[in-house]
């Protein structure tokens, strides 16, 4: 957690902002000289050129809102006019000069405004000085196409201002708002206490996506022992949603104790330590069910493929048996074929008549051609028999 000061700052909090901004200036690299910094009071400038992407921005003393500024420029001044105040600002998706004039005056260390304005960080918590970084994974369940949306959270604490840059549609950080509002005792801990309700509601927002999940592994083991024909193509984009999950879960468990393990260090309160391991211990249920959850789609898959393989086994079986049965329908045609087709072989010779045959003049002839069909077509008969083809 942040380090608290042991008093209250003096009023001269603006010319050590003003310091520290030519210290930021100094550590950006040279394609973001100061040419390109705005002003504090200049902010009102970098809004009017690009869309503005604050969405709101609160001054607090006491755990009491006592200000809403409506740009950050007013927000600065009128955190300047109150040393013992706390700055909650929030903002999505904000511009690269929204964040460069926040960084230059609340002294954000560059490496942390490139990660806020890139996105697609993992999970993680780094300290600069008096300023803490986190970058948290949120997530929803889509119930219209049964399907998990992540979204990207980066959050600045420092000594009297908390900046969340939201990538995504979740969390809802005004309900988080409001619920710390209506709670003036928590919201007069300062920044941790906003960070612990940010970890809260990010930690809340898992469950249910879990019961989503949970519902969806049940339709999708009923479907495997259906023989549906799309359920491997559910299985394995679960499974993929699965392993987003895990890496927004499991890392909370490591940050979490981080945490934790600075409550002596800096001096956090005993209420909001009760707090964070109660979110700690949260995380840690749902990163085991995730594991739960990953562990069986794959025993699901397996059976899956299994499955599908005594199908298309019983499938060649129920082929072979029938193309046995054709292949022995073929042999009796055939043997019958052959039969009948001797003593038509026979009567078509003796049945062209030609004058110079010797048999057509020969008494015994009829008789002949005919015991000779007989005796062709029972040897046939017989042969077949023998071969099973009848």
């Amino acid at each position: 957690m942040s380090e608290r000061r042991p008093s209250p700052v003096s009023k001269n909090a603006g010319n050590g902002r003003s310091a520290r901004r030519s210290v930021w200036r100094r550590a950006l690299p040279p394609e973001q000289d100061t040419a390109e910094l705005p002003e504090p009071g200049a902010a009102s400038a970098v809004e009017s050129a690009e869309q503005p992407s604050v969405v709101e921005a609160a001054l607090y003393r006491d755990g009491v809102r006592v200000s809403t500024p409506a740009t950050l420029a007013e927000t600065y001044r009128e955190l300047r006019d109150q040393p013992s105040g706390m700055a909650w600002i929030g903002l999505a998706r904000p511009t690269s000069g929204e964040l460069l004039s926040l960084a230059a005056e609340f002294d954000l260390h560059p490496l942390a405004v490139e990660d806020a304005m890139e996105a697609h960080q993992r999970p993680k918590l780094e300290r600069y000085g008096d300023t803490l970084f986190v970058v948290l994974r949120a997530a929803r369940y889509l119930d219209a196409p049964e399907e998990v949306d992540f979204a990207e959270l980066h959050v600045f604490v420092g000594p009297d201002f908390v900046i969340t840059v939201r990538h995504g549609a979740a969390p809802d950080l005004s309900a988080v708002r409001s619920r710390m509002e209506d709670s003036p005792d928590l919201l007069k801990l300062g920044p941790e206490a906003v960070l612990y309700a940010i970890l809260d509601a990010v930690v809340d927002g898992y469950a249910p996506v879990v019961a989503g999940v949970q519902n969806d592994i049940d339709e999708i083991e009923t479907e495997v022992f259906r023989g549906e024909p799309e359920v491997s193509r559910r299985i394995y984009e679960l499974s993929r949603e699965m392993v987003e999950f895990q890496r927004a879960t499991r890392p909370l468990v490591g940050m979490l104790h981080g945490l934790m393990a600075g409550f002596t260090k800096y001096e956090t309160e005993e209420e909001l330590q009760r707090y964070l391991r109660d979110v700690a211990d949260h995380v840690t249920h749902i990163s085991e069910r995730v594991d739960g959850f990953r562990q069986a789609l794959t025993e699901i898959l397996t059976v899956n493929a299994t499955l599908v393989t005594q199908q298309q086994n019983a499938e060649m079986r129920a082929l072979a048996e029938a193309g046995f049965e054709q292949n022995e329908e073929i042999k009796k045609i055939s043997s019958w074929a052959a039969i009948l087709f001797a003593p038509t072989l026979v009567g078509t010779i003796y049945g062209m008549n030609f004058r110079e045959m010797p048999e057509l003049h020969w008494v015994l002839g009829y008789p002949f051609a005919i015991v000779l069909m007989a005796v062709v077509c029972t040897s046939l008969y017989f042969i077949f028999k023998r071969k099973d083809w009848l």
